[in-house]
């Protein structure tokens, strides 16, 4: 039997075995669609390198360890470990924009405000402010799925691939965001607007 129509499970079970080639030949199956995960969650061609070679760093490890369990099947395996790594990338500040901006880097510095009083001035970075606050106040997965769709400009099909989650839930977890968004802002009085 060619390599190519080795099951994963047999390769797997080759490698633990010893068979580094069987490893090799898992690599070549699926580093495309695992690679193109990757990119399309970090949008950075440099930074999806790095992530894919933790991946595979992750896989081997476990692995050489017996941890791995053939219960599930390898593909979606090492995506779900590409989807994390991906996430913890995010988590650490490294490509999403922080909900808080420093000085020298406002997220919302693009949005034009010309012709703006110092008083509306003051009051529109008080807003801004606020909001990127109010975002702090979300569970993670709501949180993750606002900065991907308001940030990042990602279509809800976009999310729902790299969360690996369905559209239905992705549209769902925008929309509690949105509920517990108005709950802070009503608890806490907080105004958004500039008039």
């Amino acid at each position: 039997m060619k390599a190519n129509q080795i099951p994963d499970r047999d390769l797997v079970r080759q490698y633990i075995g010893g068979n580094d080639q069987a490893f090799e030949t898992l690599l070549n199956r699926h580093k495309n669609q695992i690679f193109t995960k990757i990119l399309m969650l970090v949008k950075d061609r440099e930074v999806a390198d790095d992530i894919f070679q933790d991946t595979f760093i992750k896989v081997i490890n476990t692995l050489r360890s017996g941890r791995y369990n053939e219960e599930g099947k390898f593909l979606p395996w090492v995506l779900r470990i590409a989807h994390n790594l991906s996430i913890d990338y995010f988590r650490k500040g490294k490509k999403m924009p922080k909900v808080r901006s420093d000085e020298e880097n406002d997220v919302f510095a693009t949005i034009p405000n010309e012709d703006m009083h110092v008083e509306d001035e003051l009051v529109w970075n008080q807003m801004l402010s606020d909001v990127k606050d109010l975002l702090d106040h979300l569970p993670e997965e709501q949180r993750t799925v606002v900065m991907m769709r308001h940030y990042y400009g990602m279509s809800f099909k976009e999310i729902a691939e790299t969360c690996d989650i369905s559209i239905n839930t992705a549209l769902g977890r925008m929309r509690y965001a949105l509920i517990n968004l108005r709950k802070v802002i009503e608890k806490h009085n907080i105004n958004l607007t500039l008039s």
